[in-house]
């Protein structure tokens, strides 16, 4: 089968390996689309796990959508025709940190994933991630593009609960890619008052306002400024920063609101540090905090939004690639133009 093997933002290169045999209790699935992840094209992020796992290279893609093919002895519930979204990670639901809410830093969750990964043809799926919920059968209203976003809308979901976005409050949105615009429907759909947002990217100024942003900014702007103007001389009352930029990580401490929460939901490369002016936190009471990945219980809440139409993904997608492809999506991704969801199409030509 063919496969994508990554070994830098400018290096993707399509090889073929033998299909994935199953054994007892395990899933092939053949898959559909699958989307290229921001977190694909985190260079560090993708080296120090090529370091950590002695190889140069990695098969990515884990936003995936397809069919079961072929079933395992001992499945339960699922059948050859299924059409599917399948979780990479399963956290296990019996360790500490799963037991006191906080599934996505569970030790199974960071060592669990599917084979090889999403950008192939097929993907083999473990039996840990059929019984730990991480399979999800998609309804014949749901298109495989719309699974595609199960995952990364599954996150922002997490994000979005771990802060209490809720009805009455204002949220500024750092970075107007894909996650920001899915915070800024979400967070509407929550209840916020106001949901302001800010890039460097004018194109992407426009598509976040077209998606409900009530008042985007460019980052050079001065950003407190233009929420004091805005926003009824107040800051906002939860920042949330999508952007791996350190400027947007610094920027979001000067926008938050006294009993405000600022949710770092990507964060700058390892080794770079944050100042953060303490004093003033501790007198205001501002919360900062993180958040990760998305568990079972997440992708669930993603998976009934995305059922219902109410958060529009579709619209998302700017691009389609097949797999023989791959070093192009890449490109697209990286030069972040105008572009947002770009997804592969690994069984089409």
């Amino acid at each position: 089968m063919k496969i994508a093997r990554y070994y830098s933002n400018n290096d993707v290169r399509l090889d073929e390996i033998p299909k994935p045999v199953i054994g007892p209790g395990e899933l092939l699935v053949k898959v559909k689309k699958s989307g290229i992840c921001g977190s694909d094209v985190l260079e560090y992020y993708r080296f120090a796990k090529m370091k950590k796992l002695g190889v140069d290279n990695l098969i990515l893609g884990h936003e995936i959508a397809g069919d079961i093919v072929e079933i395992g002895s001992g499945v339960k519930g699922l059948k050859v025709g299924d059409r599917v979204f399948v979780s990479h990670h399963v956290p296990c639901f019996d360790c500490y940190n799963c037991n006191h809410g906080h599934q996505t830093a569970c030790n199974l969750l960071h060592n669990t994933n599917f084979d090889p990964g999403g950008f192939s043809e097929f993907v083999r799926i473990p039996n840990i991630n059929i019984e730990k919920k991480g399979v999800f059968v998609l309804d014949d209203s749901v298109s495989y593009e719309e699974g595609v976003f199960i995952e990364p809308l599954g996150c922002v979901c997490r994000a979005q609960r771990l802060v209490n976005v809720g009805k009455g409050l204002t949220v500024l949105i750092l970075g107007s890619g894909v996650s920001g615009i899915l915070h800024t429907q979400l967070a509407k759909l929550r209840g916020a008052k106001k949901v302001f947002a800010t890039d460097i990217s004018d194109y992407r100024l426009g598509k976040i306002s077209k998606f409900g942003a009530d008042k985007t900014f460019h980052a050079s702007e001065n950003i407190p400024s233009k929420l004091l103007e805005f926003n009824d001389d107040r800051l906002a009352d939860i920042v949330i920063v999508c952007t791996g930029a350190i400027s947007a990580a610094k920027q979001a401490l000067k926008c938050v609101a006294p009993g405000g929460k600022v949710l770092f939901f990507a964060v700058p490369g390892p080794g770079v540090n944050l100042e953060v002016p303490i004093n003033d936190y501790w007198r205001n009471e501002i919360t900062l905090t993180t958040s990760y990945g998305a568990a079972p219980e997440d992708l669930q809440e993603s998976y009934i939004w995305i059922l219902s139409k109410k958060i529009k993904v579709l619209e998302l997608i700017t691009h389609r690639f097949p797999l023989s492809q791959v070093g192009d999506a890449f490109k697209v991704v990286c030069e972040a133009k105008k572009s947002l969801k770009v997804v592969l199409e690994p069984n089409k030509e």
